[in-house]
């Protein structure tokens, strides 16, 4: 697994240097700096997409026992960017990081906070298919059909196929197969904790039965999609080439879509961009003008990924840490 994102991220930086230095690293800098003024205000606005993710997963992970704060989930979303978006985990690692986190803050428990993470990404893989159809939507009454739009739309559809696979399976009981295969290997290995997870399957069934809050959360996933609509509309108005909302709307839909694709190589090094300069070149946009839109983006979530990277060890420290009392009674029980 680490060869492969070795070589994954590898080629991620071999074509953005190719990309750079077939249309022009003088032009795209040019552009990014006409655009300067705009990255403290994307910065500052993806706050409204941070807080509408948050809120989508803080309203699947709610128990009977305990009602989580909005604070934590702000917290825990800002973590799971800032790993996806600048460790090489192939855009997943987050999850299970902060699924970790979650389980041991106001006792949620791993079987909880597992299903909840789960569902949260099922519900968001799913809402970005829907921006993206309704971008393709928006593009059809744009511009005239051709074979990119053809091959758009095929992409498309097969990610319609794949988001369906992913929901069906765990209906029809992946994840108690995965589950049952953890216990089994953990009580071969001597594993602690996986116990824990017993009863994941029937967990994540009752969190889709809750069909309200599954609603609402995939409502607010798709908001915060949508939302990017306006950094993307921003930037291009900063660098002088100025489009209109749907025309904004298209662009982030498709380029979002590029991004998810290309998870497989870390931060989707060249494929984000590559996606920009194809979906942009239909409203008349240069390959540069694509390459810095997505450079910008890119420097949106190094200023959100860093802080957030620092806030993650926070809370390893402070959630994950034994309490002095526990910590008392397991040195003692160790002397013993």
């Amino acid at each position: 697994m680490r060869q492969f994102t070795l070589i994954a991220g590898a080629f991620g930086i071999g074509l953005t240097i190719w990309m750079l230095g077939r249309f022009g690293l003088h032009d795209i800098l040019w552009l990014m700096a006409a655009g300067g003024w705009s990255i403290p205000v994307i910065i500052f606005f993806h706050t409204t997409q941070v807080c509408a993710s948050a809120q989508a997963w803080r309203m699947l992970a709610q128990t009977g026992r305990a009602r989580l704060g909005f604070g934590d989930f702000f917290a825990l979303r800002c973590a799971r960017e800032g790993i996806n978006n600048l460790l090489p985990v192939a855009q997943v690692g987050g999850e299970v990081i902060t699924t970790r986190l979650l389980a041991r803050r106001h006792h949620v428990g791993l079987r909880r906070a597992a299903a909840a993470t789960i569902c949260d990404l099922t519900i968001e893989l799913l809402s970005q298919v829907t921006f993206t159809l309704i971008g393709l939507g928006v593009l059809f009454c744009l511009v005239h059909r051709s074979a990119v739009t053809d091959e758009l739309m095929e992409s498309a559809l097969a990610a319609v196929a794949l988001g369906a696979v992913f929901l069906g399976s765990q209906y029809l009981g992946a994840v108690s197969v995965v589950e049952k295969l953890l216990v089994r290997i953990a009580a071969h290995l001597g594993w602690d904790g996986v116990e824990d997870i017993r009863g994941l399957h029937q967990e994540i069934l009752t969190l889709y039965r809750t069909h309200e809050n599954s609603l609402r959360a995939g409502a607010l996933q798709l908001l915060g999609w949508s939302l990017g609509t306006f950094e993307v509309f921003l930037v291009l108005d900063a660098m002088g080439h100025p489009l209109s909302l749907a025309d904004s709307f298209v662009i982030e839909s498709v380029g979002q879509a590029a991004k998810s694709a290309g998870f497989a190589v870390p931060g989707a090094l060249g494929v984000s961009e590559g996606g920009y300069i194809l979906i942009g070149g239909l409203f008349g946009l240069s390959p540069q003008v694509g390459i810095a839109l997505s450079l910008i983006k890119r420097l949106r979530e190094i200023a959100w990924g860093l802080p957030s990277l620092l806030a993650w060890q926070v809370m390893e420290m402070r959630w994950i840490r034994p309490e002095p009392a526990h910590a008392k009674e397991i040195h003692l029980s160790g002397r013993s």
